[in-house]
């Protein structure tokens, strides 16, 4: 499976389950961490657990067994490293004050050395 068809995986396991606003970037020219970052919002801390299990148990059954999960305790915001995808799977709340899609869009303009200074 590649990293296109595991973050589709990801997309399918989160929409089975009714995430919300779920939005997928494309960051493989920005970091070597990850080629994808999946972000979806939860309607609660209990639905955020109940996707992020789904997400878990369906990428578990196509053979990418998670490295990580952080934030499982909390609940606001649970991230899944797959290691080709990071899921981030928040409250609404967390997602806005985080905003990570904007985070994660932002690309260098310019000369970068006019910028350090």
């Amino acid at each position: 499976m590649n990293s296109e068809q595991l973050r589709d995986l990801v997309v399918e396991a989160l929409e089975d389950i009714k995430a919300k606003d779920i939005v997928k970037l494309d960051v493989r020219d920005m970091t070597t961490v990850t080629d994808y970052m999946v972000v979806a919002s939860g309607t609660s801390t209990r639905h955020v657990q109940a996707l992020v299990d789904n997400v878990v148990e369906k990428a578990s059954q196509a053979g990418h067994k998670p490295i990580g999960v952080e934030g499982e305790s909390g609940g606001e915001w649970v991230l899944l490293d797959l290691q080709d995808t990071l899921v981030h799977v928040m409250l609404p709340k967390v997602r806005e004050f985080y905003n990570l899609e904007k985070l994660w869009s932002l690309r260098p303009t310019g000369d970068l050395a006019a910028t350090e200074r």
